[in-house]
């Protein structure tokens, strides 16, 4: 797969789909949630709850792509470029919050259903759906829902509210047809399990994020082999690869060259493997040279304790 280099392009596309996307959703839930209220709905209100964590997302998305173009400073070396992941965090926990505040307002209806009104609650779902629809269908054609985490979050969210809305379309009519009113906690069931399975996904994969854990995308294994199958490298230690933020990752590594290499000839090297790494998905790759003689562990990954190093003096 060719490394994307329109990191530029996509994120002023993504910002513009995010602000579009938010205005739109955000005067939906205000209008879902009075009518869940107006209707007595419980599936409205939970749609309108799973709105609610859309329309957050995207706020924070917004302002995580806002403040990722903030410049780089003495005290932030990478930029502002973690606080998408530190959103995209929020935001899932928000998310398992209002799912769980379902669940639980669920329970009571069912045990004791209350009064409906189904042709509003019908109506207003599926004005929901078409939003949700028109705002999915943005999404897909202006920004990068694949590779952006943020942008990804932002678009499973509206995905998941489209089967909210599905839901509540359903639980009306089934209501108005059959008179089941059990129909509307059912539906509002369902919604708050994909409102809570979409939360525990974006946590953990911003987690692992936050966790310095190695990139989705990345094989660590191909890596090891480009940078040995490059002329002149004995040996690969100490190898750490990890995500700064979503697209863009990381690498630093010890490589062992013979020790007669000229600075010039050891340049190209580095040149070599930086070139080769940018093909899979490496974009920020720091390399320390060293010789046979300099000691060090055979690990090729890190070994490295939080122990501190008494009486280590270099003559």
């Amino acid at each position: 797969m060719p490394h994307d280099h329109s990191h530029g392009h996509t994120h002023g596309a993504n910002k513009k789909v995010l602000l579009i996307s938010f205005i739109i959703i955000t005067s939906y839930m205000i209008i879902e949630a009075v009518g869940g209220i107006l209707t007595n709905s419980l599936a409205l209100l939970a749609d309108a709850g799973h709105m609610l964590s859309d329309s957050i997302s995207l706020a924070i998305a917004l302002l995580a792509f806002k403040l990722a173009e903030k410049a780089v400073n003495h005290s932030k070396t990478y930029g502002y470029k973690r606080f998408e992941i530190l959103a995209a965090m929020i935001n899932g926990a928000t998310l398992i919050g209002v799912a769980l505040y379902i669940f639980y307002e669920a329970v009571g209806r069912f045990a004791n259903p209350p009064e409906v009104a189904t042709t509003g609650m019908l109506i207003i779902s599926v004005f929901g759906l078409l939003v949700n629809m028109l705002v999915a269908w943005i999404m897909v054609r202006g920004g990068d829902t694949e590779g952006n985490l943020n942008m990804r979050g932002a678009y499973l969210h509206v995905l998941s509210d489209m089967l909210g809305s599905v839901g509540a379309i359903s639980a009306a009519l089934l209501m108005i047809l059959f008179g089941w009113v059990w129909a509307d906690p059912a539906a509002s069931v369902i919604v708050a399990a994909l409102v809570l399975r979409s939360g525990y996904h974006v946590t953990k994969s911003s987690l692992h994020v936050l966790m310095e854990g190695t990139p989705q995308n990345i094989k660590i294994d191909d890596i090891i082999r480009t940078i040995q199958k490059t002329e002149g490298v004995r040996g690969v230690h100490d190898l750490h690869v990890w995500s700064i933020t979503s697209g863009m990752n990381a690498l630093s590594c010890h490589v062992v060259v013979g020790n007669r290499l000229t600075l010039a000839e050891s340049e190209r090297m580095v040149h070599k493997i930086e070139h080769d790494l940018e093909h899979q998905g490496i974009d920020h790759v720091t390399i320390q040279m060293e010789t046979d003689a300099h000691s060090h562990a055979d690990s090729i990954l890190c070994t490295a304790t939080s122990e501190p190093v008494h009486n280590h003096h270099h003559q």
